[in-house]
């Protein structure tokens, strides 16, 4: 005969402990993957670049042109970084003697190019074409932000699959004519151009995981 004895209430407590572990694994997974997420941990990225090249300045104040520096923008897979020799062909006679430019000054004399840090990185089992976005209309501000207002450029969007998706699935809130995809300030004048853009053009991109993991 046992010397103890429990209320019967004590009974449900193994529910209550199965419960409060279930929830406990299930807090700690939300967790996890909110952590890692790349809504957590890229958006905001802005490294040290080697050159403190400011696009305020450049792409905001002095309105160059996206596609000077970045020339592959229009028809290829990946956006080009620009060469040194891009940067010498206004600094070989503006701001020549620049502590700021030296950097670049050793590439020049050197042949060895700056050592640039890419911010806007996919994993590598991911597959993206900067050409096909662009030659559809998705300007620049749509992936990388207000660039043009940028001292230092940062990650602006999270490029998480959930995030591409989004897009994907509705595509026609990004949607401009071609000859403004690089125009920070521009604004459509019709609401519905976007919906317009996506129907004269075709436009459906593709869900299936193939497209973009292959």
């Amino acid at each position: 005969m046992s010397l103890f004895h429990f209320p019967p209430w004590t009974n449900k407590i193994k529910y209550l402990l199965g419960a409060g572990g279930a929830g406990g694994i299930f807090y700690a997974f939300l967790i996890v993957n909110f952590g890692f997420s790349p809504k957590t941990t890229d958006i905001g990225y802005q490294p040290e670049q080697p050159v403190p090249f400011s696009h305020a300045l450049h792409s905001g104040q002095l309105a160059i042109d996206c596609r000077y520096c970045h020339t592959t923008v229009e028809n290829a897979k990946h956006s080009a970084v620009p060469a040194t020799e891009t940067c010498m062909n206004c600094h070989s006679k503006l701001h020549t003697q620049s502590e700021k430019l030296a950097p670049v000054r050793a590439s020049w004399e050197s042949g060895e190019p700056v050592e640039w840090i890419r911010i806007h990185d996919l994993p590598d089992y991911v597959y993206f074409n900067h050409a096909a976005h662009v030659q559809k209309g998705i300007g620049c501000v749509s992936c990388h932000g207000r660039i043009d207002h940028m001292e230092v450029v940062f990650q602006h969007e999270t490029l998480s699959m959930g995030w591409c998706l989004e897009c994907h699935r509705e595509p026609e809130k990004h949607l401009r004519p071609v000859e403004f995809i690089t125009a920070m300030d521009w604004k459509p004048s019709d609401p519905t151009i976007g919906l317009k853009l996506k129907e004269m053009n075709n436009i459906n991109p593709s869900q299936d995981c193939s497209t973009c993991h292959r």
